[in-house]
């Protein structure tokens, strides 16, 4: 997945500073409403915490992400689950599941398309497609900073730009158009806490920035990756001394037709 593997992944530094991608993504698990003994598919698994939560419900879960270092860490963490590395925006298995689960993963994933019609072929008849992501305007203001700084260093941001953050209107359509029923859809802003002042920012940049800094030497890279802090900051909402990174989520529940 050309898109995807511009993004190194760090199993170790994903877990203990971005630990809030999972606990944020607890209130989608409402939506998907899991069931005793459903096969459930959790597209983006990452390290596996929510797949063990669903796991912990009583459902039969199974992890895909493109990473091999996050499927090494889930499959440590959880052995009793199956996790699998395969290819989001086009991806082939024998199981037909019940539902279809992703979290903070579809943005990552740029040929929408793809995945939609991936789903859709996995899912039984009458299967559930829940998910939460980022949407129109997601962590604009890195974005900005991104395309303001980046330049100076020989980088086009726009040809290294690895997310896909598309509006409500836009991803509903799609999946009707690829033959869901869309039941409830909402496009909201989630403020979301970056702990430890000026080190939160920055380990947000190395978790999910990487892609804008691939190529440059280690001075080079840490000297861009304060400027796009310093770019960001100015306008980065700060609650209690603590800096908010503007996310806005795209979370949809559909059922295939």
């Amino acid at each position: 997945m050309n898109n995807q593997s511009t993004q190194a992944w760090n199993p170790g530094t994903y877990d203990t500073q971005l630990g809030f991608v999972s606990k944020l993504g607890k209130g989608i698990l409402d939506w998907l409403d899991p069931r005793q003994d459903e096969q459930i598919l959790d597209l983006g698994c990452g390290t596996g915490d929510l797949a063990a939560e669903i796991s912990g419900i009583g459902a039969k879960v199974t992890g895909m992400d493109q990473s091999e270092a996050m499927i090494i860490s889930a499959r440590n963490k959880y052995p009793d689950i199956d996790f699998l590395v395969g290819d989001g925006e086009q991806f082939s298995l024998d199981a037909r599941f019940d539902a279809i689960f992703s979290n903070a993963a579809l943005h990552w994933m740029k040929d929408a398309t793809g995945v939609i019609q991936s789903v859709r072929n996995a899912l039984k008849n009458g299967g559930r497609f829940v998910a939460e992501f980022g949407g129109k305007s997601n962590v604009d203001t890195f974005v900005q900073a991104f395309y303001q700084v980046m330049p100076r260093y020989g980088i086009n941001p726009a040809e290294r730009n690895p997310w896909f953050f598309p509006s409500i209107g836009e991803y509903t359509s799609l999946l009707e158009q690829y033959g869901f029923e869309v039941r409830i859809a909402e496009h909201f802003d989630r403020p979301t806490p970056l702990p430890e002042g000026e080190k939160g920012v920055m380990h947000w940049l190395d978790g999910f920035g990487d892609a804008f800094f691939k190529g440059l030497g280690a001075a080079h890279r840490q000297t861009a990756k304060q400027e796009v802090y310093e770019e960001a900051k100015q306008k980065l909402q700060v609650v209690n001394g603590v800096y908010q990174a503007d996310y806005r989520r795209i979370r949809v529940a559909a059922v295939k037709l």
